[in-house]
C-alpha cells in the first residue's frame, strides 16, 4: 500500500506537469520571411532618394563581457568583427561592447579587434564571406574556393589569414605587454618617488608607497580595474568609461581603390560600423545588478549616442553566422501590424558539442519545440541571447492600440465623451492636467537625462512600420530615415558617461518596470515576461542558415552548474510577484500556463528523486505498485505508454528534431532534475524563508584554435561536485536493489522470474536515463577518479545495512537452522 501510496502521488504530479507543457503546443507556427520584399520596400532608389539610401531603422548592437579570464578576448573580438561585418546599412548600426569588469584587457582587444576590421570586413563584402566570424571562417572544413567567382580570392584569402594570424598573436600576447609596461613604469614612478625623497631629505631606508598600477599604451593610469587592486581601481569600485573606437559612418558609401597594399577594395565600401567600449561607473555600497544593470546602462549610452530604435543583444561567446540575421528580424518589424512586437527571438545554436551530445547541449527540443510552440501564442520567451528588442517596448510602455486614443510612446490619454465635431472642454482642460502630471513624472521613470527623455518619441517613430500599408494606423512616413546621422561631440560623450554613473538608477523605475528587470538570476526569462504581461507579442524566427552560434558547456559539472543557475531563477519566479499567476488580464491563458510551468519545473525534481527509488524499493521489499500484474493494469499501462510515444514522435515529425535529440534531451532531464533541480528548489525556499542571497560564477567560455590537441578534452575531465550525489544514489540503489532481487530469487525454492523481469525492468530504464552521467564520471578512457569509488562504496554500504537492519531474518529459536555448505 505504502508503494502504490507512493507511485499515486508522484503520477498525480507528473500528469499536473505534463499538462503544463502540453497546452501551449497547441497552435505552433513556423514562419518564413522574404528578403527581397524588405530591400525593394526600404532600399529602392526612388524620385525623392535618387541615391537610394536605405530607410531601415537604426540597430544598436549590446555584447557583454565581464571576466577576460573566464571569457577569452579572442572569443570576443571574433563577436565583435562578426557584427561589423553584417549586412546592413552601415550608417544604421552600432555596437557597444560592455565590459563589467572595467579590465584593460578587454579595452586593449577591443582596440585591436577595430584595427583588424579594417582589413576583415572589405574581404568579407568583396567575397561574400560567411560566417564573418573570422575564427569560424578560418576553422571551417571543405572547399574555401566553392561559389566564389573572383579570380583573386585565393591571394586576398592567404594575406587575409596570414593578417589574422598575426592578430590573433598580438591579442594572446596582451596580459604579458600590459603586464611588463605597467611593472616598467611603475619602476619608473618608483625612481621618481626616491629621488623625491631624497631631495626632500628624507630618510632614505624609509619604505616607499607607491601604487602598482596598470598602464595605458599612452602612458596613463587605466581608469578601471588594476592587477593589483585598489580604492577607485578594484572590480567593485572603478570610475565610468566610454570610448568610441570607431566613429558614425557617413549615409554614402566611401569605395576603396587597388592601390590599397594588402586588398584590391575598389568598389567596395570600406565603412565601417560605429565601435563604442562601455564599462560603467562602479562604487561600493550600490547593488549593481550584475548582467541586467550592466544592459540598463548600455540602453540608456546607446539612446544618447545612436538611439537606434532596435537594439540586438548577443552574449561574447555568441556571434551574428548569417550576416542578413538583422534583415531576418526586421521583416517582423515593419510588417503590417509588427508595431506590437516587442522582440524577435532567435534560437540559439552551439559549436563545439561533442557529436553524441552527452548532456543535450544543443537543447534542441527547447528550441525546436516548445519555442515554435509559443510562436502560435502570444510568442516565445526570452532567452538572454540572439534577440532583436524594440527599444520602446524596453522602456515600460503599452504597445500601441492597448487603449483608445494611446499617444507617442503608449502614453494613455484619457476618453473624451463627446458628440463627433463637438469637445466638451472640462474634459479637455482634464486631459491636459493629466499629460502635464505625465510630463513630471517621466524623470522619475527614466531619469534625471534630459537628452534621455528626448530620445524616447524619436526611438518610437523610427521604429513604426512605413505608413503606406494598407490598414496601417501607427505609420511613419516614407523616407524619413534616410537623411545623415548627426556627428558625436564631446558634449554627447559626457552626457553618456552621467547616465552610466552608479547613481544614476536611484529613486527611478529602471529595472522594475523600464529596461532589464532586477531581482533574479534569470533577469532575461522576467524581462521578456512583463513585456508579454503588457499586451506585447513576440516573434520566433527560425532562418534556414542558423542566424547566431555560441559555445556551450560540455564538462559534466559546468553544464551541471548551468542548469543549477537556471532552475534557481525559475524558483525565484515563482515565489515572486512575476509569477504567471498573478499576471494581467492581457497575457492569453496558454502564455499564463507556459510562464506558469517555468516557475513550477524545478519543483518536479522532488516527485522524481522519488520515483527513481520506487523500482529499488519495489525490489528490496518483493513488493509491487499494485497488488497483482492484472489484464487490466498491463492494458492501462500499454495504453499510456503507446500514447506517450506516439505524442513524442509526433513533436519530432513536425519539429523536424532527431529520435536521438529527443532521447538525449530524456536523459539530461532525469540528470538536472535529479541533481541541480533538487538543489535549486532548496536554495530557493532558503532565499524566501531566511533571506539568504544566491551567488553563481560565469560560465567559463572556451576559446578553441587550430592548435587544440583534442576539441572535446572538457567533455572527459571530472571535476567533482556534490550535485552528483543524488544521481550517483539512484545509480547505486538499484544496481543492489537488482542483486538482491536476483540472489533472492536464485535461491528461491519456487523461482519467480516473470516477477524478477518485471521490477528490474523498471529499474534498468532508470538506469538507462543515467548512462550518460555513469559515462561522465568515467572521465576518459574509463579512468574513475577515485572520489566516485569512495562515494559509490560509502552509499552502497550504508544501503545495504540499512536493508539488512528492515528485513532482519528470524533468530534460530524462531525455527531457523543454519546449514553448513557441502560440496556435492
Amino acid at each position: 500500500m505504502w508503494l502504490w501510496g507512493m507511485s499515486i502521488v508522484c503520477e498525480i504530479w507528473f500528469a499536473f506537469s505534463w499538462v503544463l507543457d502540453q497546452l501551449p503546443k497547441l497552435a505552433p507556427v513556423n514562419r518564413t520571411t522574404d528578403l527581397s520584399v524588405l530591400a525593394e520596400k526600404f532600399e529602392r532608389p526612388t524620385a525623392s532618394n535618387p541615391k537610394g539610401r536605405s530607410d531601415l531603422p537604426g540597430m544598436d548592437v549590446f555584447v557583454s563581457t565581464a571576466d577576460p579570464e573566464k571569457e577569452p578576448p579572442l572569443v570576443t573580438a571574433n563577436t565583435i568583427l562578426s557584427i561589423l561585418a553584417v549586412q546592413y546599412p552601415v550608417e544604421k548600426v552600432a555596437c557597444y561592447l560592455s565590459d563589467d569588469g572595467g579590465a584593460l584587457l578587454s579595452f586593449e582587444a577591443l582596440a585591436e579587434a577595430a584595427s583588424f576590421a579594417r582589413i576583415w570586413v572589405p574581404f568579407c563584402r568583396k567575397h561574400n564571406i560567411e560566417p564573418r566570424n573570422p575564427e569560424s571562417y578560418f576553422q571551417a572544413k571543405g572547399d574555401p574556393t566553392k561559389n566564389k567567382v573572383r579570380t583573386d580570392f585565393v591571394r586576398d584569402r592567404r594575406r587575409v589569414k596570414r593578417e589574422y594570424d598575426e592578430f590573433k598573436i598580438r591579442i594572446n600576447g596582451l596580459p604579458e605587454s600590459i603586464r611588463r609596461r605597467s611593472d616598467a613604469l611603475n619602476a619608473q614612478e618608483e625612481i621618481k618617488a626616491k629621488r623625491a625623497q631624497l631631495e626632500l631629505g628624507s630618510d632614505p631606508t624609509a619604505q616607499l608607497k607607491v601604487e602598482r598600477a596598470t598602464w595605458m599604451a599612452d602612458g596613463t593610469h587605466w581608469p578601471g580595474t588594476w592587477s593589483a587592486p585598489t580604492k577607485d581601481h578594484s572590480r567593485g569600485d572603478h570610475a565610468g568609461i566610454i570610448q568610441v573606437m570607431l566613429g558614425p559612418a557617413t549615409s554614402d558609401p566611401v569605395y576603396g581603390n587597388a592601390e590599397d597594399l594588402l586588398l584590391d577594395t575598389s568598389g567596395i565600401d570600406v565603412r565601417l560600423p560605429m565601435l563604442v567600449y562601455v564599462s560603467r561607473e562602479k562604487r561600493p555600497g550600490y547593488d549593481h545588478n550584475k548582467k541586467a544593470g550592466a544592459m540598463n546602462a548600455l540602453v540608456r549610452t546607446s539612446a544618447i549616442m545612436s538611439n537606434g530604435a532596435f537594439i540586438l543583444n548577443l552574449d561574447c561567446d555568441h556571434y551574428i553566422y548569417n550576416s542578413l540575421a538583422l534583415r531576418e528580424a526586421m521583416c517582423f518589424m515593419m510588417d503590417r501590424g509588427g508595431d506590437r512586437i516587442c522582440y524577435v527571438q532567435f534560437p540559439q545554436r552551439f559549436e563545439g558539442v561533442d557529436p553524441n551530445d552527452r548532456y543535450a547541449n544543443h537543447n534542441t527540443v527547447f528550441f525546436d519545440v516548445n519555442m515554435r510552440a509559443l510562436d502560435g501564442v502570444q510568442g516565445p520567451m526570452y532567452v538572454g541571447t540572439g534577440c532583436v528588442f524594440r527599444r520602446i517596448a524596453l522602456y515600460g510602455f503599452d504597445p500601441p492600440r492597448t487603449t483608445e486614443n494611446s499617444g507617442c510612446c503608449g502614453r494613455r490619454k484619457m476618453k473624451v465623451k463627446c458628440k463627433r465635431g463637438m469637445l466638451n472642454k472640462n474634459a479637455a482642460v482634464e486631459e491636459d492636467e493629466t499629460e502635464d502630471i505625465e510630463a513630471q513624472l517621466i524623470p522619475r521613470k527614466f531619469g534625471s537625462s534630459t537628452t534621455l527623455v528626448a530620445s524616447i518619441p524619436v526611438a518610437e517613430l523610427e521604429g513604426r512600420p512605413l505608413s503606406d500599408y494598407a490598414g496601417t494606423t501607427n505609420g511613419r512616413p516614407s523616407g524619413l530615415l534616410t537623411s545623415a546621422r548627426e556627428p558625436l561631440d564631446a558634449a554627447t560623450v559626457a552626457e553618456a558617461i552621467n547616465v552610466i554613473s552608479c547613481w544614476y538608477e536611484d529613486k527611478t523605475e529602471w529595472g522594475s518596470s523600464v529596461g532589464w528587470i532586477y531581482g533574479s538570476v534569470t533577469e532575461d526569462v522576467v524581462t521578456g515576461y512583463r513585456m508579454h504581461d503588457r499586451g506585447w507579442r513576440s516573434v520566433y524566427c527560425v532562418t534556414k542558415r542558423d542566424a547566431f552560434r555560441g559555445t556551450a558547456p560540455i564538462n559534466l559539472t559546468d553544464r551541471l552548474h548551468q542548469v543549477l543557475r537556471w532552475a534557481t531563477g525559475s524558483v525565484e519566479i515563482f515565489f515572486s510577484r512575476n509569477n504567471a499567476l498573478f499576471g494581467s488580464r492581457r497575457l492569453k491563458p496558454l502564455q499564463r500556463v507556459a510562464y506558469l510551468n517555468v516557475g513550477l519545473y524545478p519543483f518536479t525534481s522532488v516527485f522524481l528523486i522519488v520515483y527513481c527509488f520506487l523500482p529499488a524499493l519495489s525490489l528490496v521489499s518483493n513488493q509491487f505498485i499494485v497488488q497483482s500484474l492484472g489484464l487490466t493494469f498491463l492494458i492501462f499501462l500499454l495504453s499510456i505508454t503507446i500514447s506517450m510515444c506516439l505524442l513524442a514522435l509526433l513533436e519530432i515529425k513536425w519539429s523536424g528534431i532527431t529520435l536521438h535529440d529527443w532521447w538525449r534531451n530524456e536523459q539530461f532531464w532525469l540528470t538536472g532534475g535529479t541533481s541541480a533541480h533538487l538543489v535549486a528548489v532548496m536554495q530557493g525556499l532558503l532565499k524566501v524563508i531566511a533571506g539568504v542571497d544566491i551567488n553563481f560564477t560565469l560560465t567559463a567560455k572556451a576559446a578553441t584554435s587550430e592548435d587544440t590537441v583534442d576539441e572535446f578534452a572538457e567533455l572527459y575531465e571530472v571535476r567533482w561536485s556534490a550535485l552528483m550525489i543524488p544521481p550517483l544514489t539512484i545509480i547505486m540503489t538499484n544496481i543492489i536493489a537488482i542483486a538482491i532481487a536476483f540472489g533472492r530469487t536464485v535461491y528461491s525454492r519456487v523461482p519467480d522470474w516473470s516477477k524478477l523481469l518485471g521490477g528490474v525492468f523498471f529499474s534498468v530504464w532508470v538506469l538507462a536515463h543515467l548512462y550518460p552521467f555513469s559515462k561522465g564520471l568515467m572521465g576518459r578512457r574509463r579512468r574513475t577518479p577515485t572520489i566516485v569509488f569512495v562515494w559509490s562504496g560509502l552509499l552502497a554500504i550504508i544501503i545495504s545495512l540499512m536493508w539488512v537492519s528492515i528485513s532482519s531474518p528470524p533468530n534460530t529459536a524462531s525455527g531457523l537452522q543454519i546449514q553448513p555448505f557441502q560440496f556435492p
